[in-house]
Parts: C-alpha cells; sequence; structure tokens
C-alpha cells in the first residue's frame, strides 16, 4: 500500500533510537568537520586579500558553530564519532583547496554541490526524528537553512557558470552521498 504524503517514513526498522541518533550525530559531526575543512582548503588558496575571502569566512564561522554544536551533542549523548575523522581531515581541505586552485566559480560549485547533498540529508533526518526529539529537529533546521544560504551564495557567485559545472558538481554530489552512508557506519 502506498504511503500517505503526510506520513513520516518510517525510522530505519534495523535501528532502535539510540542507535539512529548515535548515527545521526556521527553522520552530521563528519560532515560539518568536512565542510570547516573545505572552507580551511579554500582560505588557504585564496588568502585573506582575495574577493571571496570574507564570505567564505563568514560561512566557515557558521560551519564553526555546527561542528562545535555537534561536539557537544557528541558527548552529551555518549555517541561515538567516525573512525575516518583523519580521512576527512585531508579529504576536505583538499577539495577545498583543490576546487580554489581550479578557480572561485568552481571553488563555488564545491560548496552548492555540498550544501544541496546537506540540505537533503538534514531534511531527511528531521522528518525522521521523532517528537521527543523536537530540540533536536529544531537545531537541524536552523543547520539547515544557513546550509541553504551557503548553497545561495555560491549560486550568486556564480556556481553554474564554472566550466564543466554538471561534471563538477555531480562528482561532488555523489562524494558527498556516498561520505554519508561511509560515515554513518564507520
Amino acid at each position: 500500500m502506498p504511503a500517505q504524503a503526510d506520513q513520516k517514513p518510517p525510522r530505519r526498522a534495523s535501528l532502535n533510537k539510540k542507535q539512529m541518533i548515535d548515527r545521526l550525530l556521527r553522520v552530521d559531526h563528519a560532515g560539518e568537520y568536512g565542510a570547516v575543512r573545505i572552507y580551511q582548503g579554500q582560505l588557504a588558496v585564496f588568502g585573506d586579500k582575495h574577493p571571496m575571502s570574507d564570505t567564505i569566512k563568514h560561512m566557515k564561522s557558521q560551519e564553526d558553530v555546527h561542528l562545535e554544536r555537534f561536539n557537544e551533542l557528541i558527548r552529551q549523548r555518549g555517541a561515538r564519532p567516525t573512525l575516518l575523522t583523519p580521512f576527512w581531515h585531508v579529504a576536505g581541505f583538499a577539495l577545498g583547496a583543490g576546487t580554489a586552485l581550479l578557480g572561485e566559480k568552481a571553488a563555488m560549485v564545491c560548496t552548492e554541490a555540498v550544501e544541496t547533498v546537506i540540505d537533503e540529508h538534514y531534511a531527511a533526518q528531521i522528518e525522521e526524528l521523532g517528537e521527543d526529539e523536537q530540540a533536536l529537529a529544531e537545531e537541524l533546521e536552523k543547520f539547515r537553512l544557513e546550509e541553504i544560504e551557503h548553497r545561495d551564495i555560491a549560486i550568486e557567485n556564480g556556481a553554474h557558470q564554472a566550466p564543466g559545472y554538471s561534471l563538477l558538481s555531480g562528482l561532488i554530489k555523489f562524494g558527498c552521498k556516498t561520505v554519508i552512508k561511509i560515515a554513518e557506519r564507520v
């Protein structure tokens, strides 16, 4: 029987609530850590004098707040962070620096692609959380809106005009979705 439009998606049947929250916190912590590293990589290439530096610093400062909050939530809830943090450390920085080396518009493709995936990811998590996790859902929604702001900033700053936009965006989105699945489990 098809699901009703107003029904919430079922929680993953194989996970109890604590396991679901642990997985959510683990992947979101990893994602925010990766986002901070992406912006650090972009800033390392662009430096302080580049016209995009202040914009990137603004987005990074919001990601820093998100990361700190997930650090707190992991400690408070006794969740296990991903074992792949050293990988995220290198990969996030490399993605940010690599796209910045391709130019301002390519860096904005990176931001737009990552934030598009994260918007969808947070929206799905918010739907999955039960009413007893309303406070967490509200925090995720606040973060989601800031990720949408970052995506929109990237679009306004030429992401769609980058040479090879579709290919680069598709690769980054695929990579993000892949690392989300890995971080949930490892």
